[in-house]
């Protein structure tokens, strides 16, 4: 058998194993509702996302404004960009992330978040 018969052979069997994964592995995924974070702003959202999440005096009296919903705190945490060289902050024992968002009014809000070892604790909005 000649090398390019060889090499057909199994460039055909790898394709056939990368179809195989990403659609019986993938559908597994999607069904479990499991998602696959390997870039920071990814990982450091998801983090925020699992812990028990609570709001300051000053955020919940922002939130009681008309212009911001926590249907908009929870697009921002998923769906947000944290802007690393104001976050990663040390402030006491959690770490500080700003990150920037949009309203579903399509304003941009700056929210900070206290991201604690077993809780994350929204400190402020900003426009």
């Amino acid at each position: 058998m000649k090398f390019y018969q060889r090499l057909a052979f199994f460039l055909f069997g790898l394709l056939i194993g990368v179809i195989f994964l990403v659609y019986f592995l993938g559908a597994k995924a999607e069904s479990r509702g499991v998602t696959f974070c390997y870039l920071p702003n990814c990982r450091v959202l998801k983090d925020i996302r699992t812990k028990p999440f609570h709001y300051s005096e000053e955020a919940s009296a922002v939130l009681a404004e008309t212009w911001i919903d926590t249907v908009d705190i929870k697009n921002t945490l998923t769906h947000g960009d944290i802007d690393f060289s104001q976050s990663n902050v040390k402030v006491g024992a959690a770490k500080l992330y700003v990150i920037e968002g949009k309203t579903v009014k399509q304003i941009p809000i700056f929210i900070e978040v206290l991201n604690f070892e077993n809780k994350a604790v929204l400190k402020s909005i900003k426009k």
